[in-house]
């Protein structure tokens, strides 16, 4: 096909579609990133070698992320490593503390699942509902169900980091 008859054809197509404007009212204005010029080099290149840190080949199996927002002056997030079997959950998820910049962040492992959702979150504590692989031991089938889960947490007065957290059923 010619450029030009592509071209047409396209814009053609592109006049038809009604609910264009619609779609592109539900992108997200984060995901959208302003048309600009190419950067042009301003000076050498600098040449960067892999990080061979053992704690930083975990860093790259992060697939989720979410901060929790409404954990006062202290730093909170949800996050899910993939690690596990994919066809029987993998995705390991783990709510973290950031202490200080000397202590890092304290890391607490909440589960194995397919993924989760925050529904709520307030201070001490986030309500998560989350898909998992199950197997029936009897036939070896695996099913997946959802459940929901009550992540919750000691909010120290004194704003140090918990200790423990704890996994309840909910629901």
């Amino acid at each position: 096909m010619k450029p030009v008859t592509f071209l047409a054809a396209l814009l053609g197509l592109a006049a038809c579609d009604a609910q264009v404007e619609s779609r592109k009212a539900a992108i997200p204005a984060e995901q959208t990133a302003p048309a600009a010029a190419p950067l042009t080099a301003a000076g050498p290149a600098a040449t960067v070698q892999p990080d061979t840190e053992e704690g930083n080949q975990w860093a790259a199996a992060v697939v989720e992320l979410t901060p929790l927002m409404r954990q006062g002056d202290r730093t909170v997030k949800m996050f899910g490593t993939a690690g596990g079997d994919p066809a029987m959950n993998g995705l390991y998820t783990h709510v973290a503390f950031f202490d200080s910049p000397a202590e890092g962040w304290r890391v607490f492992r909440i589960g194995d699942f397919l993924d989760y959702r925050v529904l709520s979150e307030v201070p001490g504590r986030v309500d998560l509902e989350i898909n998992e692989s199950v197997m029936d031991e009897a036939s070896g089938n695996i099913s997946s169900r959802t459940r929901r889960i009550i992540v919750g947490w000691a909010v120290a007065t004194d704003g140090s980091v918990p200790a423990t957290v704890t996994v309840t059923p909910a629901q």
